[in-house]
């Protein structure tokens, strides 16, 4: 019988195949599927993932702070400044510079944790540090896109129904899993329940992704070109974060352990968090979707590089 971490240390394949697959039925087929499906998915994989965060428990957050203002400046700091860098690379087309910000800018909850153990880094930090940074991410990501894109990013603001979608998608899912934590932590059953949940992210994220590639795979084809560049963003942010992450050990004196906690923290980004917000884009942002589910795939390859680099020091 296969085991959770086994589908974890092999989900990049997962999401590779849902992606072929959604591209292949969806160039055949070319199927309209429902918004309402998409969001319900997000809304499961939200909740699944909020869950396995101790959102609940924040004060354990606080246990080393050394690690977390190296954290918090790293991702906070230094990261926004490289992306603004690489944003240049990038088609200077809004679409395309909101979906690179989007993704780029707010650092990953979920299988940041996984690549951590993998990677021998401190697992037990990166758990504790996770709701310190999913809750500067909540706030910052406006800030930044503001300052970035200016007068572009209050016109969308206006015309997408974000308030709607923070509320459903964000807010109700992180007081249900704050909720089920809470439960996990007072009756044996909400422990089971917290444990099952911790199978539905790659199953979910998978069925997004087939979701959006099955209604978006003619114009990623229309748009192909453009993103040859992003492709190429990406694969040179995992490099910069690990210099970054590297850097900031340093200027910080962390442990090993710690430091290759933080390199996976600065290495992977949160997707699944702001997917929701690109899906409400009003139309003619439709790019930024692609964008966003593009990422983690980049992202995954790189992982599994920096995961020999890794272990390969120990």
């Amino acid at each position: 019988m296969i085991q959770r971490e086994q589908l974890e240390k092999h989900q990049v394949w997962v999401y590779l195949l849902a992606a072929a697959a959604g591209v292949g039925f969806g160039l055949w087929l070319r199927p309209d599927v429902p918004d309402a499906f998409i969001y319900t998915t997000l809304g499961v994989l939200l909740y699944a993932t909020f869950s396995q965060v101790p959102v609940m428990h924040l004060s354990a957050a606080m246990g080393d702070r050394r690690f977390l203002a190296a954290a918090l400046a790293a991702n906070f700091i230094l990261v926004p400044a490289a992306v603004w860098l690489l944003a240049w690379i990038v088609p200077r087309e809004p679409a395309i510079l909101l979906g690179v910000y989007m993704v780029l800018l707010v650092p990953c909850t979920d299988w940041y944790i996984v690549f951590t153990h993998l990677g021998k880094g401190d697992t037990k930090l990166a758990i504790a540090s996770t709701p310190v940074l999913l809750l500067a991410q909540l706030i910052l990501l406006p800030v930044y896109l503001w300052l970035f894109m200016g007068h572009t990013f209050r016109e969308v603001i206006r015309a997408a129904p974000f308030v709607i979608v923070f509320v459903l998608l964000i807010l109700v899912p992180l007081a249900a899993a704050g909720l089920t934590q809470v439960w996990a932590d007072r009756r044996r059953a909400g422990a089971r329940a917290v444990e099952g949940l911790a199978w539905l992210p790659v199953p979910c994220l998978a069925v997004v992704v087939l979701m959006i590639a099955l209604s978006q795979a003619e114009h990623v084809l229309h748009h192909l070109r453009g993103m040859e560049r992003v492709m190429l963003a990406f694969v040179l942010y995992i490099v910069l974060a690990a210099g970054i992450a590297g850097w900031t050990s340093r200027r910080f004196q962390l442990p090993m352990a710690s430091g290759r906690t933080l390199m996976f923290s600065v290495g992977t980004r949160n997707s699944f968090v702001v997917l929701p917000f690109a899906l409400a884009l009003p139309s003619g942002w439709e790019l930024a979707v692609t964008i966003v589910v593009l990422q983690p795939l980049v992202e995954l390859f790189g992982m599994l590089v920096l995961l020999r680099l890794a272990t390969h020091r120990s």
